[in-house]
């Protein structure tokens, strides 16, 4: 960037405001999430702990069988991967109250490489 360019960067609410040369948008991170892959399973399983409260009966039992897997020591990595694929569809199904969970699934499927 030269000295006679017009750099501001200003940010209302949602909105990023990027003004100057050659500038193509706003590069953002999420801080708060748990980068230890360890740490991000223990949200995760949190979070499936109070959605399993809030669904019906044959969504808690999916939940539940997908929670002994998740818990269970010395796990098949196959399977764990699977009791992730059933609680994200639950998730997904429920709409809003299990957003949460779904992105939580997604963090872990990221830090554990499945």
């Amino acid at each position: 960037m030269s000295g006679n360019e017009d750099f501001r960067i200003g940010q209302v609410g949602d909105n990023f405001q990027v003004f100057g040369t050659n500038n193509i948008g706003k590069i953002g991170t999420q801080n708060n999430a748990p980068q230890d892959p360890q740490a991000a399973l223990q949200d995760l399983i949190g979070l499936i702990e109070v959605l399993r409260g809030r669904v019906q009966d044959d969504d808690r039992a999916v939940l539940d069988a997908s929670l002994d897997t998740l818990t269970e020591q010395g796990v098949e990595r196959g399977a764990f991967r699977r009791a992730l694929g059933s609680v994200f569809g639950v998730a997904q199904l429920v709409g809003e109250i299990g957003h949460p969970v779904a992105e939580a699934v997604r963090r872990v499927m990221a830090l554990f490489g499945v």
